[in-house]
C-alpha cells in the first residue's frame, strides 16, 4: 500500500473517531465545514484527503491540532456524546451522595455519643446536613471545571459562597455566640461580584485564544 493511501486511511479514521466523539453525523459535520456528506464519507473511507484548509477547519472544530488528524492513534472505544454526559452526571451525583452519606454518619455518631452522655444532641446535630450543601457545591465545582460545564460551575460557585456563609451563620446561631449575625451575609456580596467578574474574564480570554 502506498504511503499516500496509508495517510488517507489514517486521516479518515481520525475524522470518523473525532466526529463520533463529538456526537455528530456525517451530514452535521458536512454542514459545519460547508461540504457535502458524500465528501465526508469519502474521507472517512480513505478514498480521498481533505485539503490543508479543510484540515485546519476540522482541527479547529474538534479542538485538536492538525497533527492529531494526520497521525495514527491507538484505537479507543468511541463513547457517544450523550452517553458521556450521562456518565459524568452519574459520577457527579454519586460523589455528592458521598457528602450526604458522611452527613448522615456524623448525625448518627453525634446522636450515639451525646446520648451516651445523657445530653440533648438534636439541637445542633442537624448542622451535619447543612454542611453537606457547600460540600456538594465543592464537588460540583470540581467536576464542572474538569468537564467544562460553564454555567454549572457558575451556579456551583455561587451556591458554595452563600451556603458556606449560611453554615457559619447557623453555627453561630446554635452556639449563641454573637449578635447581629446576619451581617455575615454582606461578605457574600463582594465574593459573588468577584466570582462573576472572574467567569466573564475567563470567557473573554477563551474567546481570544
Amino acid at each position: 500500500m502506498e504511503e499516500q493511501d496509508v495517510l488517507a486511511i489514517t486521516i479518515g479514521k481520525n475524522i470518523m473517531r473525532l466526529r463520533k466523539l463529538s456526537g455528530m453525523t456525517q451530514m452535521e459535520l458536512a454542514e459545519k465545514i460547508n461540504y457535502s456528506d458524500k465528501s465526508v464519507s469519502k474521507w472517512e473511507q480513505g478514498n480521498g484527503v481533505p485539503d490543508v484548509r479543510i484540515l485546519i477547519r476540522l482541527a479547529e472544530l474538534f479542538n485538536v491540532s492538525v497533527d492529531d488528524l494526520v497521525r495514527e492513534h491507538k484505537e479507543k472505544p468511541v463513547v457517544p456524546k450523550r452517553e458521556r454526559k450521562i456518565r459524568r452526571l452519574v459520577i457527579t451525583l454519586l460523589s455528592c451522595g458521598v457528602c450526604w452519606l458522611i452527613a448522615v454518619a456524623c448525625f448518627v455518631l453525634i446522636g450515639v455519643v451525646w446520648s451516651a452522655k445523657g445530653q440533648t444532641w438534636q439541637s445542633g446535630a442537624w448542622l451535619s446536613f447543612v454542611y453537606a450543601v457547600p460540600a456538594s457545591a465543592v464537588v460540583v465545582t470540581v467536576f464542572s471545571s474538569i468537564w467544562h460545564w460553564k454555567w454549572t460551575r457558575v451556579v456551583a460557585v455561587s451556591t458554595l459562597i452563600w451556603t458556606t456563609l449560611a453554615c457559619i451563620y447557623l453555627t453561630l446561631y446554635v452556639c449563641n455566640i454573637i449578635d447581629n449575625m446576619w451581617l455575615i451575609f454582606l461578605v457574600g456580596v463582594p465574593l459573588q461580584i468577584m466570582a462573576l467578574i472572574y467567569f466573564v474574564w475567563r470567557k473573554k480570554a477563551r474567546l481570544k485564544e
